[in-house]
């Protein structure tokens, strides 16, 4: 691991996000709320803020870190037949959150998979990305 024990504490907030895209009638599913398996986008948001949690659990160089806040955010698009996932994190801590909010966006999207595979295995995972990261030495960075 790099050693971080020479940086300030900052607050350091991360945004992510990406999108999974699916059939029609599996969108319409997940809206009505009559998945087989229940609630999806409650228990994607359950699962994402768990892999920002358990993110130095997961990825085998990533600080534990304090985590002061989790966000979810779904949104549904008819249009493509897609659900977009945004989450953005925070903590006060000496090295950056983005790991966090990136292990959650995937970790969410992969739940909303899992939940809904037999209905529809051609579910298409994309645009998995940091979006914004503020704080620390680097500053702040916006995705282009």
């Amino acid at each position: 691991m790099v050693d971080v024990g020479g940086k300030d504490v900052t607050r350091r907030i991360a945004r992510a996000g990406g999108r999974i895209v699916m059939h029609a009638a599996t969108l319409a599913l997940i809206r009505k709320g009559t998945a087989k398996k229940g609630d999806v986008l409650g228990i994607a948001r359950i699962a994402a803020i768990q892999a920002a949690k358990r993110t130095a659990e997961l990825i085998p160089l990533a600080h534990p870190l304090p985590i002061t806040r989790v966000t979810v955010d779904f949104v549904a698009d008819a249009k493509s037949h897609a659900i977009a996932i945004e989450v953005t994190a925070e903590t006060l801590a000496r090295t950056g959150i983005e790991m966090e909010a990136l292990a959650a966006v995937a970790v969410g999207l992969l739940t909303i998979y899992d939940m809904c595979k037999s209905t529809d295995r051609g579910m298409r995972i994309e645009r998995i990305r940091l979006l914004e990261k503020s704080g620390g030495k680097s500053g702040r960075y916006v995705a282009g």
